[in-house]
């Protein structure tokens, strides 16, 4: 039988399977074997390794002959040939051509990879497949099982009889009212009910494991200058405070591709590459557009900034497969994809990011800056450029949070909404349904990184960070983005500028005047903030982004880059309590 031969290749191979996979692959394999159980839901950082963990599973399962069959479900066409790629060399042969018109796959074949819309198309033939044998089912990326009611329902009759069941995620679970199918969840004393994992590998652990990159937000402010439907002129900030249109506008004006702001940052992070590629020859950067005349626009400005035509990927059809692998095996420097190369494309030598699109989810942000983050060996580093939007901050310095599905029993939310949108294909420019306007002008300078939940660096010393090494240890990249900031508020200070604490604590013989703005009086408070911080990391050895949790704990309020001058004040008292408490 066909499986017996995919199941002794397995077997022979199974020792040195286990032998190849990393501690935390390792820790969750002997989880899953702990006790039998038939569903099993890992959480795992992008890039951590769950596609080689779930086959490692199944090649187990199918050595013990507890499985015949495998059934990998993912959210697009090319991640179905990627897995089957994966588990090829595992001795699992998977048909990822199977077809719903073609009832039976080939008996060649140990299992299928099919994608979700194509389950749904057709569960009934799915369900019978899974009764026909004794069937694992993965589920990559399980969220989208919660997409749309009408997939879950799918998902469940397809599958509900199968032998076992292993879904995996590594973007954090958004909250709406569609149970995931197979999901475990826990009742809240609010009335909701919240997802239960069976084990969780989150970006924190990985980074201190070296499993993932540690990654360096750069984030880019400047005048925004646009004119609405009715005539009127309107100009602000980007991080200045204003309302939500204002915020739709300055955002769009800025990623405007006749705009100086984003030809700015693309000049940047095209040098920031370069740097980069000093300790990583044949690292890549990737813009991720919001549509394909966008894409196509930043790719003409990739264009004159480098010299060379990027490649430009529209959507996951077959054509965008093969592009995918021919520049995931190349050495060529940039690509340009709509939304983003979909969750889980593995293209491990992705080093720089740009986030040109106005999609603002945790979700979407997650999924984006997990395509720079798998790391190939100890010291490589991600940088990702961005606007200096609050919300979008926000999600950066909070890199480290996990959240499980929360159910709630409502309608879908605006962000829920959005998301779908987002991830749907976009061949011309959405319109965000606002009043139209005309983008008229987009100047642009560096903001501030972010790192570790700290924030470093003013306007002046851009290349202080674009320079930074490609190479370097989390550790290292904390020291280093330190003694540049010393560095700068040195330099201040010699020049007479005066200004707010610096990063170590340090406060100018000279107070400072008043900031003449409100967004130069919140940056002076949370460069104040920061230097408490870095303080209280060199004396306890906490990470920044922990001290910033437990500050948000006990004063409240959303992360550092949204927060009010009020309560960046109250979570300064705090930490100055804590230090004379100790």
């Amino acid at each position: 039988m066909p499986q017996t031969g995919g199941a002794a290749s397995a077997s022979v191979r199974r020792q040195d399977l286990l032998a190849s996979l990393r501690s935390w692959q390792k820790q969750a394999f002997d989880e899953y074997f702990r006790q039998p159980r038939r569903d099993f839901l890992l959480v795992a950082t992008p890039g951590a390794g769950k596609t080689a963990y779930a086959l490692t599973v199944a090649a187990e399962l199918l050595a013990r002959r507890e499985v015949a069959s495998v059934t990998v479900v993912t959210p697009t066409e090319h991640l179905k040939h990627q897995w089957a790629q994966s588990a090829h060399r595992l001795g699992i042969p998977l048909d990822s051509a199977y077809r719903n018109s073609q009832g039976r796959a080939s008996a060649d074949f140990t299992g299928v990879a099919v994608t979700y819309a194509q389950v749904a198309a057709h569960p009934a033939l799915h369900r019978q497949r899974t009764e026909n044998r004794r069937t694992l089912v993965i589920f990559d990326e399980i969220h989208h099982a919660g997409d749309a009611l009408s997939w879950g329902d799918a998902i469940r009759e397809a599958f509900g009889p199968a032998r076992r069941r292993l879904a995996l995620t590594g973007t954090p679970f958004r909250s709406d009212a569609n149970p995931i199918p197979f999901v475990t969840y826990t009742e809240e004393a609010d009335g909701g009910r919240r997802s239960s994992s069976d084990y969780v590998y989150g970006y924190g652990p990985g980074l201190e494991d070296g499993v993932v990159r540690p990654v360096i937000f750069l984030a880019y402010s400047g005048e925004m200058r646009w004119q609405t439907r009715a005539g009127d002129e309107l100009s602000s900030t980007l991080g200045a405070p204003m309302t939500q249109d204002q915020l739709a506008h300055a955002w769009r004006t800025a990623l405007n591709p006749e705009g100086e702001w984003i030809g700015r940052v693309i000049e940047a992070a095209d040098r920031r590459l370069t740097e980069v590629r000093r300790g990583m020859p044949d690292a890549a950067g990737l813009v991720i557009a919001s549509d394909h005349e966008a894409a196509r626009a930043y790719a003409g400005v990739l264009r004159r900034v480098t010299g060379t035509r990027p490649v430009v990927v529209l959507s996951d059809e077959a054509a965008a497969s093969k592009k995918i692998a021919s520049f995931a095996n190349s050495d060529g420097r940039w690509m340009v994809a709509v939304r983003m190369v979909s969750e889980g494309v593995d293209i491990p030598r992705l080093a720089v990011g740009v986030y040109a699109t106005s999609v603002s989810t945790a979700l979407y942000f997650a999924q984006a800056v997990g395509r720079f983050v798998r790391a190939r060996k100890r010291g490589e580093t991600a940088s990702v450029f961005l606007p200096s939007i609050p919300v979008l901050l926000g999600f950066a310095a909070e890199l480290e949070a996990e959240r499980d599905h929360v159910l709630a029993g409502r309608e879908e939310t605006a962000e829920e909404r959005e998301f779908a949108e987002a991830q749907r294909q976009r061949d011309t420019p959405g319109t965000f349904d606002e009043p139209a306007f005309k983008p008229l002008e987009a100047s642009a300078h560096f903001d501030r990184a972010l790192y570790d939940g700290g924030e470093f660096g003013t306007s002046a010393e851009e290349e202080d960070f674009i320079g930074l090494p490609g190479l370097l240890a989390p550790e290292q990249v904390a020291l280093l983005l330190r003694k540049r900031q010393a560095e700068q508020v040195s330099k201040r200070a010699k020049r007479g500028a005066g200004g707010p604490a610096g990063l170590l604590g340090t406060v100018p013989a000279q107070t400072p005047a008043p900031p003449a703005t409100t967004r130069e009086a919140l940056a002076s408070l949370r460069k104040e903030l920061n230097g408490l911080i870095a303080a209280r990391h060199h004396l306890t050895g906490q990470p920044h982004a922990v001290i910033h949790r437990a500050l948000r704990q006990a004063c409240g309020g959303p992360p550092l880059p949204e927060a009010t001058a009020e309560q960046i004040r109250a979570r300064i008292d705090t930490i100055r309590r804590w230090a004379a408490a100790n």
